[in-house]
């Protein structure tokens, strides 16, 4: 059955990866379509850093989900054959456990006294929670962007628990480009006098910090060629003007604006610090030794992987490195590698749905 979102409460202590316990942690998620009588049409999807378990929308909650184009009756991803489960990430802010719950021990919020986070944490949540929901192997497990990361992560962690796999804008590690990027996000909101070392009221806090950060954040999930095409040189009219001679002259500028103002208290900064700083930390060749090593513990049978061809943060060669190291270390397995012509960068995934559509069809179709 299709509903809005649940929650389900790990039972214990959580352990997390790289030290540090939480008390009996909440994972919000969502489900679409039906578990068969097999137990074997489950899909889980591991999503990027600010999404919420609302993937597509439903009988419950009509509002379009941020992946509302792939997921659904007839879609690439379709309900009517798969049961698909989307969580949000421990640590995030949309109904998980993360730096803005109340922590247990001390009935005020978390804050910085929230563990440091790993996507193997939310690898791991994924795991239990499929487990809570009865199922012993997932037929696949799809991320993209950081979610891509956590499903290297998860399929290493438990190889057993999914027969495949599908990797979409995405690599085994952060590359020093994206790093340099993520550190300057953090440091604009840190540096803001109103986060207050972490302890803004909730609600509050470093809204210049996070609008700054989440223009940076802009310019790097697209390509200087849609900038070129979409915005050119194109100045805003008179009347859009603020006054101040340094600002909002281009319409570039406008849209930057406009996405940072609905960016501003619609995520929490300390979570946002959190999830940031565990793309940067995750490294695949932690499961292994090396990524060599990590690439054959990597479980499924069947491996798509996707890059975009002007994606900044997880260039083409990262996604073409990582198939080939995968078939390198385990020639019996079908891997794939997809590249998709799209000049929207790393945002591909999810605005230029007539080219990612058929890629996602075409993995679903030969399972």
């Amino acid at each position: 059955m299709s509903g809005a979102r649940k929650t389900f409460r790990i039972d214990g202590d959580f352990e997390m990866y790289r030290g540090g316990i939480i008390r009996s942690p909440e994972i919000a998620y969502e489900t679409w379509g039906t578990l068969n009588e097999r137990g074997d049409n489950a899909v889980m999807i591991f999503t990027g850093l600010s999404p919420s378990a609302h993937a597509t929308s439903s009988e419950k909650d009509a509002a379009p989900g941020w992946w509302e184009d792939i997921v659904g009756p007839s879609r690439p991803l379709d309900t009517r054959r798969y049961f698909v489960i989307c969580a949000n990430s421990i640590g995030s802010c949309f109904g998980s456990t993360g730096p803005a719950s109340i922590n247990p021990e001390t009935g005020d919020p978390y804050r910085l006294h929230f563990p440091m986070l790993s996507l193997e944490d939310i690898a791991l949540a994924g795991k239990q929670l499929i487990d809570h929901l009865g199922v012993d192997q997932l037929a696949a497990v799809v991320g993209p962007s950081m979610g891509g990361m956590t499903s290297l992560a998860f399929t290493t962690m438990f190889p057993e628990a999914s027969r495949s796999l599908l990797v979409i804008s995405s690599g085994p590690r952060s590359l020093p480009f994206s790093i340099a990027l993520r550190s300057m996000q953090r440091e604009m909101i840190r540096r803001d006098p109103d986060y207050e070392k972490g302890n803004y009221e909730l609600g509050a806090g470093p809204i210049t910090g996070m609008r700054l950060a989440r223009k940076i954040g802009m310019v790097s999930y697209r390509s200087a060629e849609e900038w070129e095409q979409r915005f050119g040189r194109e100045k805003v009219p008179e009347e859009r003007k603020t006054g101040d001679g340094f600002a909002l002259d281009f319409e570039i500028e406008s849209y930057l604006e406009a996405h940072a103002q609905k960016f501003t208290g619609q995520f929490d900064p300390n979570c946002y610090l959190y999830l940031s700083r565990a793309s940067d930390l995750f490294d695949l060749a932690e499961h292994g030794g090396s990524l060599e090593a990590a690439y054959g513990n990597i479980g499924p049978q069947k491996i798509t992987v996707v890059g975009v061809s002007s994606d900044l943060l997880f260039p083409v060669h990262q996604q073409q490195q990582l198939a080939e190291g995968i078939a390198a270390a385990s020639p019996g397995k079908d891997v794939n590698y997809v590249e998709m012509p799209s000049i929207h960068g790393h945002d591909s995934f999810l605005v230029d749905m007539d080219r990612m559509r058929p890629i996602v069809q075409e993995f679903f179709a030969g399972l």
